[in-house]
């Protein structure tokens, strides 16, 4: 089965793209939702896991509010308040919501800094 998360903008899945396997698609919304593209989304995505990751801001609960009616099933995950959306949101901080929503397996996880 397929595994979609679905972001706001380019950067958003910059960010989330160097933390996840290549056979995690990222969707873009780019900030705006009309029926076009919610159609465009519906189909992408088929019959597969959906995940929704979006920015803690007004713009960022409206489009949620959208996905969220288009597909009841998705997993949510949040980023925190005074993060400057996903894209400021931490590695460390995201890959806690990756863990929480059960991608664990699909996370690449960051080497530890050696000086040696």
């Amino acid at each position: 089965m397929s595994i979609t998360i679905i972001v706001e903008g380019k950067n958003d899945r910059s960010r989330l793209r160097r933390l996840l396997a290549p056979e995690v698609d990222i969707l873009c919304t780019f900030g705006t939702l009309n029926t076009l593209k919610l159609e465009s989304l519906r189909r992408t995505v088929g019959d597969g896991e959906v995940y929704l990751y979006m920015d803690n801001d007004s713009s960022g609960k409206k489009i949620r509010g959208v996905l969220r009616d288009a597909f009841p099933d998705a997993v949510h995950m949040y980023t925190r308040r005074g993060y400057a959306g996903v894209e400021g949101t931490p590695d460390e901080y995201s890959i806690t919501q990756l863990e929480k929503a059960g991608l664990e397996e699909y996370i690449l996880y960051p080497q530890p800094f050696s000086n040696n």
